[in-house]
This record gives C-alpha cells, structure tokens and sequence, in this order.
C-alpha cells in the first residue's frame, strides 16, 4: 500500500449546518463547535489498484462477491443486460441488481478495471472497508475528522472549494450534470472518475465532494450533533446504519443535494454499489467504539 496522507492537527472546526439547504431529518444540524485530536487521513480514496494489493495478499472475498449480485445505476449497464435485472424499489428506479457486479466487475459480467487503477474502488460494503483497514494498519475516520479534513480549513463554505458548484473555471467535483437521471449531459456520463481528478482542498484532499460515498467510523443516527460529545465526538451506539460522507458522481440538488461537505447519508453496513467506496485514517485508537 502506498498511500498518502495529510497531517491534520488538533484544532477545533465548526461542524455541521443550519443553513437553508440544511437536510434536517438527516441531522444535519446544529452546527457546532467540534475539538479535534491531531489524527492522519488519506488524501484520496483507496484505489481499485490498492484493493487489489489486498485480495492478493489476503485472498478476501467482498460482501458483493458472496452475495452474486450488486446495485448499478441503469444507464451504466448496458441495455440488453437492463431487460434482465429486475428493480428492487420502485421510488429508486434508476438502481439495478446486476448478476455478478462486484468491485473487479463494476457493471456486470464483462466490465473490469483494467484501465481504472486509479479509479476509487466501489461494490464495497462496510464490513468490506474494515477488513481492508485490519490488513493496512489503518482504520476508517469518524465523522468529524471526515467532515473538517473535507472542509480544508475552510469554515461556513458549502463545498471544499467556496459556494459555488461551478464556475468561470468549470466544475469542480464529479456530480451529477445535465437532468437527473434519465438526461446526463452531453459531455459527461455518469461513472467514477481517477481519485485525483479535480484540484485537492486546502488540506491537499482529492474529490471529498462527488464522485463516490466514502464509509465513516460511525452509527448513523439524525441525532449525532445532540448526542456525540463536542471533543473527538463518535456515534457508537448501534443503530443498524453506518455513516456515509462526500456524495457521489449521482448528487444533483433537484434530488439527492448532498455533495456539501456538512451533508449526512447512510446505509446497512452490508451494502454495496457502484458508487460507494471509502478512504482511510490513521490514529490512536480504541477497537470499540464509546457510546454516544
């Protein structure tokens, strides 16, 4: 594994959002004033090439793998295959359970990443990240580390960047362009792109916004600002649904606006899909995690 790492040092961030764009059943908010120990955290996502170094070494077989199957969005599986796989939810249409997609075969049988190394490996499940952080020395980061590394020093912004989604300079995250989901744009298709495109944030941290959902440390509950302690705050009480950060390449604000850096998601710690992946920390810390 040759991952890099940024230096954060112990500081105090204001974490979370009441602004007008705020998801409120998310927990977004309220904001507040978080303490930080000094804590190391990838500058990038793990790569489809790092994972690799790992199932050869260890001979691990991922959660999708097991399972036979994985969710895809429908415009990256070809359209013969669409006829064949049959939708699971009828309010997200546009996910598919493609027979065999997995992290070496992103859209099915006959896809590969031999030409995306560098791209973030995704159809990892949590169970999947934390078995790649035993084997590397590394862990997941908590929410809070995730949210002020992503945030680069920059208080009160919505992205790592500034406010703006785009500007004279052109798009500054991989997300969702043209009309979600049946209208991409014309100069874009949806998909993961390498984990060092766009510029890094102010701490030297690549794609934070966009581009696939990385796993945090923590239980996911809407109550986390008002529960977890306002020093290295972490939500350890099980609640079935692992926290997820940073949005993905399927983020529009006509549907799913939570590219920011203070957006909350999550899901069963199980799950796997073609945009979900992970980065990883590095810390002092208990196995266990405290209660809220």
């Amino acid at each position: 594994m040759c991952t890099e790492f940024a230096r954060i040092d112990a500081c105090t961030f204001t974490m979370g959002n009441d602004g007008p764009d705020a998801i409120v059943v998310d927990g977004e908010g309220p904001a507040r004033r978080v303490e930080l120990s000094c804590y190391d955290i990838a500058t990038t996502c793990v790569t489809n090439r790092e994972f690799s170094d790992f199932v050869r070494a260890t001979k691990y077989v991922t959660d999708a793998e097991r399972l036979g199957y994985s969710y895809v969005f429908y415009l990256q599986v070809p359209a013969e295959a669409r006829a064949r796989a049959r939708h699971t939810a009828a309010d997200l249409a546009w996910w598919l359970p493609v027979a065999f997609a997995s992290w070496q075969r992103p859209e099915g049988a006959g896809s590969h990443i031999h030409t995306r190394q560098e791209h973030p490996v995704v159809h990892v499940s949590w169970h999947d990240a934390q078995a790649y952080c035993a084997w590397s020395g590394a862990r997941l980061p908590t929410e809070a580390q995730w949210e002020c590394a992503a945030r680069g020093g920059l208080e009160g912004r919505r992205f790592a960047w500034g406010d703006a989604l785009h500007d004279a300079d052109g798009w500054h995250a991989n997300v969702w362009r043209g009309d979600f989901p049946n209208a991409p744009a014309d100069d874009w298709h949806p998909g993961p792109v390498a984990v060092e495109a766009f510029a890094p944030n102010g701490f030297g941290l690549y794609n934070v916004c966009g581009n696939v959902w990385e796993w945090c440390e923590d239980w996911f509950a809407p109550t986390y600002h008002v529960e977890t302690e306002a020093r290295d705050p972490r939500f350890g009480r099980p609640t079935g649904r692992r926290a997820l950060r940073g949005g993905s390449y399927l983020c529009h604000d006509s549907y799913c606006n939570r590219y920011r850096v203070s957006a909350r998601s999550s899901n069963t710690p199980d799950s796997t899909s073609g945009n979900v992946g992970f980065r990883v920390a590095r810390q002092e810390a208990s196995p266990e995690l405290p209660g809220p």
